[in-house]
């Protein structure tokens, strides 16, 4: 895993993918959020006001970048290691990464 390539380890069923967002992975996201789009998603992580969804669509985005094959459906059947705080902090990360300039944290 490479952090400065916007890299983020997210555990499935107790295997080790890797989640990036990539730019088409990002286009893909917007259209899953609809309205308000990324600028809107990054303010809600940025304040704590983020959703489950906000959360989901961020995964299958950032997995999907990293070469995932699946949906957001088979996000909600597996074991994500670490739960529900471990899956909010990776997705924001994810955008923390996607953002960042290099040497910024």
């Amino acid at each position: 895993m490479n952090p400065w390539a916007g890299e983020v380890a997210v555990w499935l069923d107790g295997q080790r993918h890797v989640a990036r967002l990539t730019l088409g992975a990002l286009a893909e996201m917007e259209t899953a959020l609809g309205e308000g789009g990324l600028i809107a998603l990054v303010e809600r992580f940025e304040t704590g006001r983020f959703s489950t969804r906000d959360v989901l669509a961020v995964l299958v985005a950032g997995l999907r970048g990293g070469g995932w094959q699946g949906r957001a459906e088979d996000l909600r059947t597996v074991e994500v290691g670490g739960g529900p705080v471990a899956a909010a902090r990776a997705a924001a990360q994810l955008l923390t990464r996607a953002f960042a300039l290099p040497g910024e944290s």
